[in-house]
């Protein structure tokens, strides 16, 4: 051909393959989220045959990503956010600091250096954006109070990832002693600060400017009569300040398209709004399972088969026992407690970006990224089962 189609192959490879394993898995009785992430193990690198831009399906797992945390914000307003903080970020924090020490535990005990295993933990300790939503979607209990509960939850888990991303390199040098301690901390000091500093700015701004703004755009591009006119300014709202809010603030795109969403939920055509982005959320959540699919190698199933099941011990187990104890001791209902559990008992796209950072760093042993990917395909296949096997308590 005269120019290159990677981005129609990738897209029609994905989603046709998606399509046919995703109804064979349907068919089967098995959660269709299976049949997607085989398309993407059959179209990737380690399976004989095509292969699809690793690179490209990454990128339109992203947009999947901001459209989906859009369509969350629209939702979920400011005051549900503030309604379920006593419970969602000592919550988070607690999860996250037991997951992370069981990685650890499990990496020192291999024999990892301390940087492997701190960056290892951390990477098993972060729920998936696209697995929580659609799982809460799905049953219908998004808009519930538990399901509140567990958005805000993971609200706090990627504003606590996007500062371990950003601290990690200054800290990395430290840990793998390219840096003497001193020069360290004055830097990670300094990064912690600007780091705040920045995210700060970018929820005041939305909150301020952005509650007045993106209401006014709606009705403005509403009485032009034009239907596509206000899909375009939908999708153009969540993706364009989502990524504008990833340049010029450091947050993730994932945060950034959640406060779009949260603060143009003041316009009375937000159900509109929600309603036009769906089909497109729908299509994109499927390539994010494509492309996870993408990055999982089936031979460490075989070479490490025990190393795998601790990892997805860790994760099924160790965070679910976590997270429902903690969200009993705050006195909450059992209900509440299991939904919030098995909603986060999986792990997906931060923890991608987090084990990618820590093997660029020399942190991270080779073998680290391909137990944590594995981790992950199994979390997200056996999540619908995890929230089969709570329902009848």
């Amino acid at each position: 051909m005269p120019h290159s189609v990677s981005l129609i192959s990738t897209i029609a490879a994905g989603l046709g393959l998606a399509l046919i394993f995703g109804f064979a898995a349907a068919r089967l009785r098995l959660p269709a989220i299976v049949g997607y992430l085989l398309a993407g193990v059959i179209i990737g690198p380690f399976t004989p045959g095509f292969v699809a831009d690793a690179g490209i399906a990454s990128q339109l797992a992203e947009i999947g990503v901001m459209l989906l945390m859009f369509g969350v914000g629209l939702h979920f307003s400011l005051d549900d956010l503030l309604a379920v903080r006593k419970i969602a970020v000592p919550g988070a924090v607690v999860q996250m600091t037991v997951a992370t020490a069981l990685g650890m535990g499990l990496a020192h005990w291999w024999g990892w250096n301390l940087g492997g295993a701190l960056v290892f933990g951390l990477s098993l300790s972060v729920a998936s954006t696209v697995v929580l939503l659609r799982a809460l979607e799905s049953r219908g209990v998004l808009d519930s109070a538990n399901g509140r509960i567990a958005v805000g939850w993971l609200v706090v888990e990627d504003l606590a990832m996007v500062l371990v991303l950003v601290l990690l390199p200054p800290l990395g040098s430290w840990l793998s002693g390219k840096t003497d301690a001193a020069t360290d901390v004055n830097m990670l000091w300094k990064t912690l600060g600007l780091t705040l500093l920045q995210v700060g700015g970018f929820v005041a701004l939305m909150l301020v400017v952005g509650r007045r703004f993106f209401p006014w755009v709606l009705w403005q591009v509403q009485h032009t009569g034009s239907r596509e006119l206000f899909t375009l300014c939908v999708v153009a709202a969540a993706v364009s300040i989502a990524f504008g809010a990833t340049v010029l603030f450091g947050v993730s795109f994932a945060l950034g398209a959640f406060f779009v969403g949260m603060v143009m939920r003041e316009s009375e055509f937000s159900h509109r709004a929600a309603e036009e982005s769906l089909p497109l959320r729908d299509a994109f959540a499927v390539l994010f399972f494509v492309s996870v699919g993408m990055l999982f190698d089936p031979w460490v199933l075989l070479e490490r088969p025990l190393q795998v099941l601790a990892v997805v011990g860790i994760i099924i187990v160790g965070k679910t026992l976590a997270a429902g104890l903690l969200v009993t001791a705050f006195r909450y209902p059992l209900n509440t407690a299991l939904t919030v559990s098995a909603s986060l008992a999986q792990i997906g796209e931060f923890s991608f970006i987090l084990v990618g950072l820590g093997a660029s760093l020399d942190l991270l042993p080779p073998e680290g990224q391909s137990l944590v990917l594995a981790g992950a395909l199994i979390s997200i296949a056996l999540n619908p089962l995890v929230f089969k096997a709570v329902e009848p308590f």
